[in-house]
């Protein structure tokens, strides 16, 4: 058995908050950083734009107050999407993969392992060059909301661990036991035969 990672403080505040007793973390992660380029390319030229209606004529009153709001306004919505990003976590046990979201209101979703009946990875072109990938789960009946896990950080290697969990015994056996990860219980013993009984008869002949 592998030692529990270390998480970061936000990851460790939701498993102690979520997750159940005796329940291990096996995998915690935030987005990769690259999730924060489309919000960075919209906020920059707006940002740009506001300073420089604010900057314009210092003693005009309309334009000073255009660009300050433009200005606040981009800060805000840039801020949200950083702390979103820092707030959102991916976190696997050997029972149940959550997805931990929000920045104001708390949001978790969870998928158990069980029911997981098909993963796949997706690695783009630009994802390949900067180190992640998306992941796509199947589950017959299950809320789609974890459906699409985009922008993990070093895929190929979390990949392999969730596929350890759902597929080999090493891992827990994810793939048998109930939704809580607990183990089958054993079969039941064949009934011993004992030495004084006696014999069945024999089918009737033709």
């Amino acid at each position: 058995m592998t030692a529990s990672p270390v998480l970061p403080g936000r990851a460790s505040k939701d498993a102690d908050k979520y997750l159940l007793p005796g329940e291990h973390v096996v995998l915690a992660t935030r987005r990769h950083w690259a999730v924060l380029i489309e919000p960075t390319l919209r906020f920059l030229p707006v940002f740009a734009v506001g300073g420089w209606f604010f900057l314009l004529d210092p003693d005009n009153a309309f334009t000073s107050v255009v660009g300050l709001v433009v200005l606040l306004g981009a800060l805000v919505y840039y801020a949200l999407r950083v702390g979103e990003w820092w707030m959102r976590h991916f976190i696997v046990t050997r029972r149940r993969v959550l997805l931990t979201s929000g920045v104001i209101v708390r949001t978790v979703t969870l998928l158990p392992l069980r029911r997981i009946t098909d993963l796949t990875w997706e690695e783009t072109f630009f994802g390949q060059i900067l180190g992640y990938g998306s992941f796509r789960f199947e589950s017959a009946g299950q809320d789609q909301a974890l459906r699409h896990i985009t922008f993990m950080p070093d895929a190929k290697k979390v990949y392999k661990e969730v596929s350890g969990l759902l597929f080999s015994a090493d891992w827990g056996g994810a793939a048998s036991g109930d939704d809580e990860g607990n183990p089958d219980p054993p079969p039941a013993p064949p009934p011993v035969r004992r030495d004084t009984e006696p014999i069945p008869p024999l089918p009737p002949g033709p």
